[in-house]
């Protein structure tokens, strides 16, 4: 798997995006709980960086905050997301607006929610060029019947005036993904974008992503707990465990050697030679609620290795050799085993 990193289209090596020790914040019925808990990663133009992690780990949040559609129960409380060099956590609501389609896109995991259901998906894929580009109806009409011809619609110009819910899963993931690449953005955040869908489809969607990221040289976030896809798929990866970024680097150094226990345990529970009516490997125990993360490290409840320096001090994310970090006391050791 190449790690070639491709120059900006502005020649510049400035990352497409950068987050930086972003830190959220969520309001519960207890109290204020911290979310995301000072992740930072950046992503070229032309490659696909995946954060990989359980149901709960930060992933979706991370994302949401990314591009601006927090619930209002969630604030952001520091760190900065940086789009063409520029924090758009300093920006006022209508400048970062601008940005979403243009610069900033999102595909949603759950297409029929995302999707306004009382209008048909033509209009709907139009509306970013009525919007950004002061087109005409009819010639935003024709720009989403071009962009469904682009996805794999079949008999797109009928199609357009179609309902979401008169679509398959499939092909309303694929509507979701014209839309979020219509304007043509730099960077491009999947949130999950093949869950439920059959492995057939899945492959689809992965490879029409793919195909669309190429022709227009987009930064790609990657948010999934799928392994196989990560390592397909992607080129850097960012583990994330409750909250927190625990290990990254390029896919290939990470899932070779991995330098954190929590990556060991997630490649270790692949079932790749199972025996029926064996118990399927798994990293034991769960994530620790938000409201009782350890002030130690956060998997030490899980560790297999764990030690009494984690659970007296958090481990901070290191430089663990070949363009890598691991937040463990212990990764060198990891290493050699």
């Amino acid at each position: 798997m190449t790690t070639t990193t491709r120059p900006s289209p502005s020649g510049t090596d400035t990352p497409a995006l950068a987050v930086e020790g972003l830190r959220v914040d969520l309001a519960t019925p207890t109290g204020t709980v911290r979310a995301v808990d000072g992740v930072s990663f950046s992503v070229r133009h032309g490659r696909t960086l995946a954060i990989l992690g359980e149901s709960g780990c930060g992933k979706s949040m991370t994302a949401l905050s990314v591009v601006g559609l927090l619930d209002p129960a969630a604030s952001v409380t520091g760190g900065a997301v940086r789009v063409r060099g520029e924090d758009t956590l300093r920006m006022s609501p209508a400048q970062r607006r601008k940005l979403a389609g243009p610069v900033l896109s999102i595909v949603f995991q759950d297409a029929l929610t995302a999707l306004n259901p009382v209008q048909p998906v033509g209009r709907q894929i139009g509306e970013p060029f009525r919007i950004h580009h002061g087109l005409s109806r009819r010639q935003a009409h024709e720009k989403a019947v071009e962009l469904m011809t682009r996805v794999g619609i079949p008999e797109p110009r009928q199609r357009a005036r179609s309902y979401p819910h008169q679509f398959s899963g499939g092909m309303r993931q694929r509507l979701l993904i014209a839309m979020a690449v219509a304007l043509a953005p730099d960077v491009l955040i999947a949130d999950e974008p093949t869950t439920a869908l059959d492995v057939t489809v899945q492959a689809q969607i992965m490879r029409l992503l793919r195909d669309l990221q190429d022709e227009r040289d987009m930064a790609v976030v990657l948010i999934t707990h799928d392994l196989a896809v990560v390592a397909q798929r992607a080129d850097d990866v960012v583990v994330m465990y409750a909250g927190t970024v625990v290990e990254n680097g390029p896919v290939h150094e990470v899932f070779s050697a991995p330098r954190h226990p929590y990556t060991r345990g997630l490649l270790d529970s692949v079932p790749e030679d199972s025996v029926r009516g064996r118990p399927l490997p798994a990293v034991p125990g769960s994530p620790p609620e938000l409201s009782a993360v350890p002030s130690g490290c956060v998997f030490q409840a899980r560790c297999p290795s764990v030690r009494e320096r984690c659970v007296q001090e958090r481990p901070s994310l290191r430089a663990a050799g070949d363009g890598r970090s691991a937040a463990c006391h212990f990764s060198e050791e990891l290493a050699r085993v």
